[in-house]
């Protein structure tokens, strides 16, 4: 039975990973996958997915106010496909999940969706929100903060380390711009300390 799934984690836990091996287990049984990323993360060039651990994958991308039902028919048209990857999930807007929704319901295809819950303030992204709101199954894919336990949040440094507080929403990046921390480390990275 075809579901909406969200995978989701903060930076650095290894989406991408798990996105490019389950895919890579669809083709290794002689199924079609259809791979799509955001169209403005060309960090790893224009229409590719890519790891930390050096394995990547060329993909479709999506950008704003594109209709992802249309996309996916265009996409069936075109011969069998038994799943969808979206990577960067966090950057698709609400009507995209709902679209993504509808490919689910009405084309009878998985789709299984990676990334981020919350931003560097602590706050959902639109496409996030709407997957927690609208997934058959969502899973974390876990990460750790630099005290061992389980991280949940990011922050956004600059060029010289220091933690962000104010700005933009989305701003690509990776190790040298996010880091992943536990609430409580990262509560004390924006300078609300904890009680003792």
């Amino acid at each position: 039975m075809a579901k909406l799934y969200f995978h989701y984690s903060t930076m650095n836990a290894g989406k991408s990973t798990v996105l490019l091996q389950a895919a890579h287990n669809y083709v290794e049984r002689g199924m079609s996958v259809f791979l799509l990323t955001a169209q403005f993360d060309n960090r790893s060039g224009d229409g590719r997915i890519a790891s930390r651990i050096g394995i990547t994958e060329r993909a479709d991308t999506f950008g704003p106010g594109e209709d992802l039902f249309a996309k996916l028919q265009r996409r069936f048209e075109a011969g069998p496909c038994a799943c969808v990857f979206v990577d960067e999930a966090q950057f698709l807007e609400a009507d995209q999940v709902w679209q993504l929704a509808r490919a689910v319901d009405d084309l009878r295809v998985p789709v299984m969706c990676f990334g981020l819950r919350v931003d560097f303030r602590g706050e959902l992204f639109p496409g996030s929100a709407t997957l927690l709101a609208l997934s058959d199954e969502m899973r974390e894919v876990r990460t750790i903060c630099h005290c061992g336990k389980k991280a949940t949040m990011v922050v956004r440094t600059n060029a010289e380390g220091q933690v962000l507080r104010d700005g933009a929403q989305v701003q690509i990046g990776g190790n040298e711009t996010y880091v992943s921390l536990c609430r409580r480390h990262w509560r004390e990275a924006v300078g609300d300390r904890p009680a003792d």
